[in-house]
């Protein structure tokens, strides 16, 4: 099989543009086929206090209310995937920016009511691999905003970790596909104050004990999630670093 690397970039790089500008500068010497997902939260939390739109957060997650998915569509389908793929072109990346409504690759449901409303997220049910691989086929990079839609008229916001992970699942009947999630910290820290603190491997027994102690907490437990699942579909290997050490074989490795 062909080689795929799905690379997701969040937290902080994608605001800092210089990191950025790094980040994509090694993505573009990736040899091989390869899919870029990128989030932008903290973009759209400053848009949405300039706005005076209430930003709320649970477990890691965002909640989507009607107001702030207007805001969603515009930050993340537009001014950060756009800027994404701009200067993927400027490295010579003949880059596409999609969200799942496009080419239909990823259809979600909206998260039923449960003891939290989450209101406008979606929950990955399906994807396009075939309208993938077409494009990369073709050497065109997808970059792909954490936007999904249900096939009818309703966008969804929806978690660019658990979409890098639905993507990579999708793909790994197709290619041998390597799951790279990147931000500002060295991967998974056993002291989130500490900096040299990395946990080297970590499988899913380990993860369920450093929850359980609260050593893993927050947002790094949805990533975590993911990356097992991914794991689990059959994805080749999956590794959570630091944006500037994607070229390098150093971040938390799950087993």
């Amino acid at each position: 099989m062909d080689k795929l690397s799905v690379i997701k970039v969040g937290g902080k790089v994608v605001e800092e543009l210089q990191s950025l500008e790094s980040l994509l500068h090694d993505f573009s010497s990736i040899k091989g086929y390869k899919i870029l997902v990128h989030g932008g939260g903290r973009s759209l939390s400053r848009l949405a206090d300039r706005l005076g739109i209430e930003t709320r957060m649970t477990n890691g997650r965002r909640i989507t209310d009607a107001a702030t998915l207007e805001l969603v569509a515009m930050v993340y389908g537009g001014l950060v995937n756009k800027r994404i793929v701009a200067q993927l072109q400027g490295l010579g990346v003949n880059a596409i920016g999609l969200s799942g409504a496009d080419l239909n690759i990823i259809r979600s449901v909206k998260r039923p009511v449960g003891e939290i409303d989450y209101g406008f997220v979606g929950d990955v049910e399906e994807v396009n691999a075939s309208a993938l691989a077409s494009l990369v086929m073709q050497d065109i990079v997808p970059v792909l905003a954490p936007l999904t839609h249900d096939r009818g008229s309703l966008l969804l916001n929806t978690n660019a970790d658990t979409i890098a992970a639905s993507v990579a699942k999708a793909m790994a009947g197709l290619y041998e596909v390597e799951l790279i999630y990147c931000f500002e910290k060295k991967g998974a820290l056993a002291d989130e104050n500490n900096d040299d603190s990395l946990i080297p491997e970590l499988n899913r027994s380990m993860f369920v004990d450093y929850v359980n102690k609260g050593v893993i907490r927050g947002g790094m437990i949805p990533k975590l999630e993911n990356a097992f699942d991914a794991i689990t579909w059959g994805v080749r290997s999956v590794r959570i670093t630091q944006a500037s050490d994607l070229l390098s074989m150093s971040g938390t490795f799950i087993r």
